[in-house]
């Protein structure tokens, strides 16, 4: 029988699994260890956790852009230049999607982000999510010689040249460059790449959900949640957009006690899956579509968190 399932786009491998309307998916974003007291994680067992990770069956593997170890910011994320480790990830995984979240595009050349990313998506055979946001943490870019306040104009014009070098011979004119009698290969495998906007990256809320393909957020308190999720959906239906994912960042802090019930952490909370599955559920329920859960705070054993979470949470959302 055909798939009844009702889907967004189509675009990629990875977009069409991990995201469906009325469903929620979950990922894991790396690094895969809890690293409470420092800034820098240590990186062991990296490959064997996201290996584990699609063997378990979540949507996706995030990883993150930070460029310098900004002492104020406090996270130097995976560490790894995030399209270098998807190249590797690529080779070392089969079916788990591949996201950042997200490529600070205002410090790239939009060409180096295209290539990079178009080659990401064809070595993983589509399972690249190009998470993409202006950036907030000034100390890098007088590092790169790059203006700060002017990011959101620098970001929207970068969003414009990588979805124009998805087409054959591309030319147009841009503040980036204006490429004209060549080609840049490879070429996405959908025809282009799934470009996700992370909060408002200093554009209107309509030009987001114009020209996104999805969008990234913040955890927030339910009610409020609810109103920005049905805002961005709002914005979609006046622009004449079709429906689009919404995307979730959490840390979670996986208690032993299943009832345990919620208490606070940095961007999310410590909780038994009780109270983790309810709260996912909810999150659901107000359409979000897929919840990157964040270990770094986690005082369990990383490996045995992800398989209770496989085997406690992960049945209620399967993708």
């Amino acid at each position: 029988m055909p798939d009844t399932i009702p889907t967004f786009g189509p675009l990629n491998r990875a977009y069409d699994a991990a995201f469906r309307p009325g469903r929620l998916s979950l990922g894991l974003v790396v690094p895969l260890e809890a690293y409470p007291q420092s800034a820098v994680p240590t990186m062991q067992d990296h490959l064997r956790r996201a290996q584990l990770a699609e063997e378990l069956g979540f949507a996706a593997l995030w990883l993150r852009d930070v460029p310098f170890n900004v002492p104020s910011f406090g996270d130097a994320g995976q560490t790894f230049d995030p399209f270098v480790y998807l190249g590797l990830l690529a080779g070392r995984t089969e079916r788990i999607g591949l996201g950042v979240a997200s490529v600070i595009l205002p410090l790239r050349h939009p060409a180096h982000v295209a290539k990079a990313a178009a080659s990401a998506d064809v070595l993983s055979q589509g399972r690249l999510l190009l998470g993409v946001a202006s950036g907030d943490r000034p100390d890098e870019y007088p590092a790169m010689n790059m203006g700060f306040e002017d990011r959101g104009y620098r970001f929207r014009e970068a969003m414009g040249y990588i979805r124009q070098m998805a087409a054959s011979y591309p030319a147009f004119a841009s503040g980036h460059g204006s490429p004209r009698g060549m080609d840049m290969l490879p070429k996405p495998t959908a025809g282009r790449l799934p470009l996700l906007i992370t909060g408002n990256s200093r554009q209107h809320p309509d030009w987001v959900a114009e020209h996104a393909d999805g969008w990234i957020t913040y955890p927030r308190p339910a009610a409020a949640q609810r109103e920005a999720v049905a805002d961005y959906r709002n914005r979609l239906q006046a622009a004449g957009q079709p429906d689009k994912p919404v995307i979730q960042s959490l840390y979670i802090d996986l208690a032993e006690d299943p009832d345990l019930p919620p208490q606070p952490i940095h961007l999310g909370f410590r909780s038994g899956a009780r109270a983790l599955r309810d709260y996912l559920a909810a999150l659901r329920e107000i359409g979000v579509n897929h919840v990157a859960l964040n270990l770094r705070f986690n005082q369990a054993d990383i490996e045995t968190t992800m398989a209770r979470l496989a085997e406690d949470i992960l049945p209620d959302f399967a993708a």
